[in-house]
């Protein structure tokens, strides 16, 4: 029986289909508008020259104009002049009859199309925000290189920026938003050419209808006998395809999330239902909790528009943390810049901050336990790390505090509020600042005078090393009584207490612990080193707290007394920048 299918399968073949294709090879001529112009064949099809029945329909329809211009026809009547068609990658060369496509482009809806924007392997698709400036400019201005001629007159300007850059580059007024584009190709924005894609349809697979139609009628036998296998094979590729579908559309919508959101101020009242919810209150702002939906909760921060520092630290939020993804730090979800009103939405983190759970004064009632301690210092040290290595540009928060260390529900830590942070070039080893920087008590000597060295990343390990030893000491290093005579600074007490072999036991009712808090203690009195050479890197920092205790070894003392003093344990009174003097600097 096999044989038979076989021996009839070649003689269609060899006597049968010729002679059909002889007669019926009119869909696979190639036509043109023009003699200069593209040739057209399947899967297209020129109007009023092939064949109704010829072509992939819909989408692959073209048509010559009265001067003999070749035209593709794309949705919502956007119409496009072709220059070539490349059949063999499936790619077609196109130009706005005007030379200004994007005027056309706001109204254009690929997603009932063959055709797409060709990728560019050097360039990823981009979102853009369109400008029209109502003040005259010539090219030579600062923004010529957004200027979008086709779209400007005589009286106004428009111009396109990369959505990221018109955060905080173009001047509002008298300039003012139009409108964004989202996911276009870079040179749609500077070039009068485009290149689309179309996907390999079923019928191009396949060939010209007439060869459809040829092989179905002399293949009719084998369809019969192969149509089992075929609905079988035609259900699971559907499967698959949707399955397919599915985590395509499940990325595009994780990578969407990693992108800050730009809320209006209206937006903002709804998420956080008329700021129903006050979660806390600072210098520059106050925070509510509200939700995008039953399941995302956010804490949203409205700024304070009285001060120039405002304008700095929402720039530097939204500039900074929008291009941070780490486990330990704290997610920009979206922003608000609404008028005069400024808004940063952030996840959510139910635990509040750590500054909780360590100067709490029912601290045993939240005591978290030394090993959960030691893992939220490792995961701090982690998220700093990230920030002076992991990015594109070296990070330097400058204010990392107890209070700026959020905790989500499993007790995991996240850096929080880069209100002060500052971006720096990887290869940078000195950082100019004209003014201090930080919270009392975690702020490196160097910030207020250069008499101890230049400022560095090292600024982060020191106000790291601050955090460590209070959460060691469980008490603020800033805000401590003096009740004796033998003033002694609270970094210093820690030290001396190692020093003397007292195991830091008037903080361990476990001396199952002893081990990890002693590591803390020590990593810390490490990190607070006056002179910034002397104190490790944060990926040092990492591998100590994540080692053994017995292989660290104490410090060289850093403080001003000559040699260990016994003090009275339960006593430290002084705290740093009492008696330091503030050496001014400048650029």
């Amino acid at each position: 029986m096999a044989m038979m299918i076989i021996s009839y399968f070649l003689f269609v073949v060899i006597f049968i289909l010729p002679a059909h294709v002889q007669g019926r090879n009119e869909c696979a001529d190639s036509l043109q508008c023009a003699s200069h112009g593209p040739a057209v064949r399947f899967p297209f099809r020129l109007k009023d020259r092939h064949p109704d029945h010829c072509g992939c329909r819909p989408g692959f329809l073209l048509s010559c104009t009265d001067k003999n211009q070749t035209v593709l026809h794309l949705p919502d009547s956007v119409e496009l002049f072709v220059k070539n068609i490349d059949y063999k990658s499936r790619r077609i060369q196109l130009y706005h009859p005007h030379r200004c496509f994007l005027r056309d482009i706001p109204h254009l809806n690929l997603s009932s199309s063959p055709f797409q924007f060709t990728p560019d392997p050097d360039y990823a698709l981009a979102d853009y925000a369109f400008f029209n400036c109502t003040r005259k400019e010539t090219k030579e201005d600062a923004y010529s290189n957004t200027w979008i001629s086709c779209l400007s007159g005589p009286n106004h300007q428009v111009h396109a920026l990369a959505y990221e850059d018109s955060i905080t580059r173009f001047p509002l007024p008298p300039c003012k938003r139009i409108y964004n584009l989202g996911s276009i190709p870079p040179d749609l924005v500077s070039s009068e050419t485009i290149y689309m894609n179309w996907s390999r349809t079923p019928d191009e697979a396949k060939g010209t209808p007439s060869t459809k139609l040829v092989t179905a009628g002399v293949l009719g036998s084998f369809l019969v006998l192969l149509v089992v296998f075929a609905l079988q094979r035609l259900y699971i590729n559907d499967v698959v395809e949707k399955e397919y579908r599915a985590k395509i559309e499940k990325f595009l919508e994780d990578y969407r999330n990693f992108k800050p959101t730009r809320y209006s101020y209206a937006d903002i009242k709804k998420i956080t239902n008329q700021f129903a919810e006050k979660l806390g209150q600072g210098a520059y702002g106050t925070v509510f909790k509200g939700k995008l939906s039953n399941q995302i909760h956010v804490a949203v921060k409205i700024l304070n528009n009285s001060s120039k520092e405002n304008g700095e630290e929402f720039i530097n939020e939204v500039g900074i943390m929008g291009r941070i993804h780490h486990v330990n730090v704290v997610r920009l979800v979206g922003f608000c810049a609404d008028g005069f009103r400024r808004a940063l939405v952030y996840e959510f983190l139910s635990n509040y901050s750590l500054e909780k759970f360590i100067f709490s004064a029912n601290v045993k009632n939240r005591f978290l336990g030394w090993e959960k301690l030691q893992d939220i210092a490792i995961g701090v040290a982690k998220g700093i790390e990230y920030l002076h290595q992991g990015c594109d540009h070296q990070i330097l928060h400058f204010d990392i505090k107890p209070h700026n260390v959020l905790l989500d529900d499993n007790f995991n830590p996240k850096i929080s509020d880069f209100g002060l942070a500052k971006l720096c070039s990887k290869d940078q080893i000195v950082v100019s600042m004209t003014t201090g920087r930080g919270t009392m008590g975690y702020i490196a000597p160097e910030v207020f005078s250069r008499n101890f060295g230049n400022v560095s990343y090292k600024a982060d390990v020191y106000s790291f090393g601050m955090l460590l030893l209070e959460i060691v000491g469980g008490k603020r290093n800033v805000d401590v009584t003096v009740e004796s005579t033998s003033k002694v600074y609270f970094p210093e007490w820690i030290y001396n207490l190692l020093e003397q072999k007292e195991e830091l036991r008037v903080f361990i009712e476990d001396d199952g612990y002893t081990k990890i808090v002693e590591k803390l203690a020590i990593v810390g009195l490490w990190c607070i080193q006056w002179h910034p050479m002397d104190r490790p890197s944060m990926k040092l920092v990492v591998q100590m707290l994540e080692g053994e205790e017995d292989k660290l070894i104490m410090p060289p003392n850093p403080f001003a007394s000559s040699g260990p003093t016994k003090v009275q344990a339960r006593k430290p009174t002084t705290r740093l920048g009492q008696d330091l003097e503030v050496i001014p600097e400048s650029d």
